[in-house]
């Protein structure tokens, strides 16, 4: 079965949910590559300098020195030709002001709560 996306790029500060998710991506052949980024700076760094060059991105909220959205705002300032990855935000968020301003980004695709699911992954690869 081929993967819905040739690069996945995961964000998010918590080891444990990188591992599960990266293995939800991998058993559901979303991506022909998952890298994890557990700093959303590095993952700034590794789009600026071109190291990496995701179809897909999945986003955490929450992340200490730097949040998923203010994440967002450093990416905003990236060459447009870096800024074509669809992004997911995946968050444990129960926070209706999350909720909203995910919807209100023009680069967030969906919002996703955590965790990701076979299913889910089925519903955005269709």
């Amino acid at each position: 079965m081929p993967a819905t996306y040739k690069i996945c790029l995961l964000i998010d500060d918590n080891y444990i949910d990188n591992f599960v998710t990266r293995r939800i991506l991998e058993s559901g052949h979303f991506a022909d590559e998952v890298i994890v980024r557990q700093s959303p700076a590095d993952a700034i760094d590794s789009l600026r300098d071109g190291s990496v060059k995701p179809d897909v991105i999945f986003l955490d909220i929450r992340m200490p020195m730097m949040s998923g959205f203010e994440f967002l705002q450093e990416y905003d300032k990236l060459n447009d030709e870096v800024k074509k990855a669809k992004i997911f935000m995946l968050s444990s968020s129960l926070d209706p002001t999350d909720l909203k301003k995910s919807i209100e980004n023009k680069y967030i695709t969906q919002f996703i709560h955590k965790p990701l699911t076979h299913k889910i992954l089925e519903e955005l690869s269709a």
